[in-house]
């Protein structure tokens, strides 16, 4: 099976102290990892550093065939513009720990803004995929709310769809349920259930 995701000898410092300390690891296309850990362990770091959020101070980490964030030349590693990387993030779905919709734009605004404006699809392409995407997560006929008018799980499906809509090569969790009230849990644990019987690769960080 071909890998999605190649760490090798990844490496991560904050102020001297290190973080990540040489991880190799490979993830399989159409896998679901699990990342396990106490707070601290450096976990979301790890999902950070895959999608370029956090710089490496070591190793290489490739999405597919493609180098992560920078650009080989002989030996040396050369950072990528910040249009390239926005432009490999757009094909990395991430999910965090906190919702992060947009309170000014209703539900379904949130779901089709970054297809619109990064991958350029027509507006009524990107309403007609939103609306399947807020019905596969159970959201069908809330498109019009605003995301104050949500529960916090509601929300967290909302975001799991905005992410979807990018059509993502894999899509990384940070925490996904920590947020949330442990009634509201169940809910966001049943998409991503439906996700990873879908065949796209998921990477998921928890404690």
């Amino acid at each position: 099976m071909a890998e999605a995701i190649t760490l090798r000898k990844v490496t991560k410092r904050f102020s001297g102290v290190t973080i990540l300390n040489d991880i190799n690891l490979d993830i399989p296309a159409g896998s679901v990892t699990v990342i396990l850990g106490p707070s601290g362990s450096g976990k979301s770091t790890l999902l950070r550093c895959i999608n370029h959020l956090e710089k490496l101070d070591g190793g290489t980490i490739r999405v597919g065939e493609t180098l992560v964030g920078y650009q080989q030349k002989g030996q040396l590693l050369h950072e990528l513009s910040s249009k390239q990387i926005a432009a490999q993030r757009s094909q990395m779905g991430m999910v965090f720990q906190q919702f992060n919709l947009f309170p000014h734009r209703t539900i379904l605004q949130n779901v089709i803004d970054a297809p619109i404006r990064v991958k350029k699809i027509s507006r009524v392409q990107a309403v007609s995929k939103g609306l399947a995407l807020l019905r596969q997560v159970g959201l069908s006929g809330r498109e019009n709310d605003w995301p104050q008018q949500l529960s916090g799980g509601q929300q967290q499906r909302v975001a799991i769809a905005r992410a979807l809509a990018m059509d993502p090569e894999v899509m990384l969790f940070d925490e996904p349920t920590s947020a949330l009230d442990p009634e509201l849990v169940g809910d966001v644990l049943h998409v991503i259930k439906t996700l990873a019987h879908s065949g796209i690769t998921m990477v998921i960080v928890t404690h």
